[in-house]
């Protein structure tokens, strides 16, 4: 009987990542490895780092000594952990650097490992060790001509490649090929009924404040057949709402030959039986195309939800960034989504503080706010990353200036987003139930969210009474009260439903 191997991943980061770790979930479940929630309870512990902003990448590292620490109390006969690796953005970004100042790490493996997982942790596991690779721009990888890079041969996390090697016919219960024969496996790792599906990978803009592209390549597409095979996978999983992530989905088709391509895909995704919902993520306000706002706002089961990346609005700092628009076509932008969709949710990200940003700069920036009408609101100060051209810039601001205007600019967030949540009292909205927990021996709490609200990111529904919800229903309810930027919903129809 083989040894028994157990392995849990940790998760970091954003949505894209969590696409990843099922991705060597999968792999690790089909080679034999027996996959278990609790890092205390591997014999692995694999950290999916994160590697986007510093604070980003301390949470990573902390991670991983938190792991270290289970490896140190199984020394002393308190666990089981007797290895630590590192996958990754902050692994594949730093690799031979993040080895050398972090002993602590059995192992830092980048992407180029993804598809042998099994063997290098099995190497690490039995003592042995595999050596960091050196860091390099895996922009370079691939052909500048996107057009050329569908037959490029090159490690892309969560997608259906031609070097994939076949699913075998006697895979673990649960684990199945995401997108057909030629693409790597995928395990779920939770029960939620919302999933996120790679769409793309790479980016292609320059954005001077952002290292991604770097540690993540140049932007390729995943084909359509691969996104529907695997969205037909997780529907059998019981997934009912699936989420499309990418660095840019805005710019999908683009290597495929058709920069409309996400507009006929959508509906085709929308119409795969068990799927009630299906929302587009990382979309780039200057890539919004008329044909792309009409199928995002009229088609069924898709969500009319906008995640725009404004990341400012004054005419300066967007060149400074190297990004286009101003906020009068950030207001027109939004004022046409809404003409077709009156209860479309929108959220943004924004920085402040960047290099040269003048106080005129950042009153524009409030202005945009105070008009945009915002259901989620992220603001981040500005912070030096390396390998960034603004890493560069002259006219810094000093730190004290950067905290205040990121400390004000979050207080009117949280006021707009407030204001917002109330100009949805009254509305009737779809929600899907994604928990119910025991509140107190009166009864449960049930929680789900609306179209304009996506995972981790934005608020949630609280519904004002459990009776009849399980997780992955989805309910007609009416938005009675606000508690910030979560609504209180009365559920509606349910007695009908259950005679």
């Amino acid at each position: 009987m083989p040894e028994r191997r157990t392995v849990a991943l940790v998760t970091l980061g954003c949505a894209r990542n969590e696409v990843d770790s099922e991705e060597l979930a999968g792999r690790l479940a089909a080679d034999g490895w027996e996959l278990v929630e609790d890092a205390a309870d591997a014999d692995v512990a694999v950290v999916n780092t994160c590697g986007f902003v510093e604070a980003a990448k301390k949470d990573s590292v902390d991670a991983l000594l938190e792991a270290n620490d289970l490896k140190a109390a199984a020394k002393e006969g308190g666990g089981r952990t007797q290895a630590v690796v590192a996958v990754g953005c902050m692994a594949e970004r730093y690799g031979k650097e993040l080895a050398e100042a972090l002993p602590e790490a059995d192992g830092v493996l980048g992407f180029d490992d993804y598809a042998d997982i099994s063997d290098r942790l099995q190497t690490i596991l039995s003592g042995g060790i595999h050596a960091s690779h050196t860091p390099r721009d895996r922009r370079k990888l691939l052909p500048i001509s996107p057009a050329d890079r569908q037959q490029a041969d090159v490690a892309l996390p969560g997608h259906a490649q031609a070097p994939a090697v076949e699913a075998p016919a006697d895979l673990p219960d649960g684990v199945a090929p995401a997108s057909g024969p030629r693409a790597p496996l995928r395990r779920r790792l939770d029960k939620s009924p919302v999933a996120s599906v790679k769409l793309a990978s790479g980016c292609d803009r320059r954005c001077s404040f952002c290292a991604i592209p770097s540690f993540r390549g140049s932007f390729i597409s995943r084909r359509p057949s691969d996104v529907l095979g695997e969205t037909r996978w997780l529907a059998e999983q019981g997934v009912k709402e699936v989420m499309l992530v990418s660095e840019n989905n805005t710019s999908y088709g683009k290597d495929l030959g058709d920069i409309r391509l996400l507009e006929t895909l959508l509906p085709e995704l929308a119409d795969v039986d068990g799927i009630e919902r299906i929302r587009v993520s990382y979309l780039q306000p200057a890539e919004m195309r008329p044909g792309l706002i009409d199928v995002l706002t009229s088609t069924p089961k898709v969500a009319p939800y906008f995640d725009l990346s404004f990341q400012h609005s004054a005419p300066d700092v967007l060149r400074a960034m190297r990004r286009f628009g101003d906020t009068d076509r950030f207001l027109e932008l939004l004022d046409t989504i809404r003409s077709k969709a009156p209860q479309a949710g929108v959220r943004s990200n924004f920085i402040v503080g960047f290099p040269g940003e003048t106080e005129a700069d950042f009153a524009e920036l409030e202005r945009f706010l105070n008009h945009a009408r915002l259901d989620a609101i992220g603001v981040f100060g500005y912070s030096d990353e390396e390998g960034t051209e603004a890493l560069t810039y002259d006219h810094k601001l000093d730190e004290d200036t950067i905290a205040e205007r990121l400390a004000h600019m979050q207080m009117l967030a949280e006021e707009l987003t407030s204001q917002r949540a109330e100009e949805r009292l009254g509305e009737t909205l779809e929600v899907l139930v994604e928990s119910v927990e025991e509140v107190d021996e009166d009864g449960d709490g049930a929680y789900g969210r609306a179209a304009h609200q996506a995972p981790e990111t934005d608020g949630q529904v609280v519904f004002t009474d459990s009776t009849g919800l399980v997780p992955g229903r989805m309910v007609t309810a009416k938005v009675v009260g606000t508690l910030g930027v979560d609504l209180v919903a009365e559920p509606l129809g349910l007695e009908e439903a259950a005679g």
